[in-house]
């Protein structure tokens, strides 16, 4: 459920991935394993996400090109860069089912944002990709270029004061419980997104 319920919202900042389109991890490993001939169980073994180089390439610290070598190398595959990018934004998929409504609906009553822990690579990806239905945030903001990432309060607070809409005034969809909380902490109402259908009814429920 969200936190200060009795604040009027003025702004709605939504995550992307999980909450806007799909992600999806084994589809990186499946297809590398493609590629490479070997197994995707090996990789995925082999692959930490949350690791310094992680992180680091996650708030701008770190390019692309240093980002695919430590890749190749903690895979221990033979792997071009082009061919491991191309597994590495498989990560992503299509739209969640209801969004493009959703969004149409929402911004006609309330300026929408997005925040994303992200890097530049998929950024670049996403934001042609799904350039259209992107169309509906007035901004969005990523980890790679505020060097700032969920779920750290910091992070949020950096977004709220960047909107210009107090944070209590702000309502946040999130899949991931530690980003909910995170924006709890910072004085956000914050709802975690579970089913495609949270967000729609989340809305409907609002006070008109």
């Amino acid at each position: 459920m969200a936190h200060n319920d009795g604040e009027a919202i003025e702004a709605i900042l939504f995550d992307l991935g999980g909450v806007v389109f799909d992600i999806d991890f084994p589809r990186a490993f499946a297809h590398w394993a493609r590629s490479a001939g070997c197994d995707p169980g090996e990789l995925r073994a082999r692959f930490c996400h949350d690791d310094d180089t992680g992180l680091r390439y996650e708030t701008g610290r770190l390019d692309d090109g240093v980002f695919l070598q430590r890749l190749r190398t903690a895979l221990g595959v033979d792997l071009s860069d082009a061919q491991l990018l191309a597994g590495w934004n498989a990560i992503i998929g299509g739209a969640m089912p209801g969004i493009a409504e959703a969004l149409a609906k929402a911004a006609a009553r309330w300026p929408l944002y997005a925040f994303s822990n992200t890097n530049r690579a998929h950024k670049a990806y996403f934001s042609t990709r799904f350039a259209t239905l992107l169309r509906h945030f007035r901004h969005v903001f990523t980890s790679c270029d505020i060097g700032l990432r969920k779920p750290d309060v910091a992070a949020f607070r950096f977004v709220a004061g960047a909107i210009g809409v107090p944070s209590p005034r702000i309502l946040f969809f999130d899949d991931l419980t530690a980003n909910v909380a995170g924006a709890r902490a910072c004085g956000m109402r914050a709802v975690r997104v579970t089913t495609p259908a949270t967000v729609t009814d989340t809305l409907a429920a609002l006070p008109r």
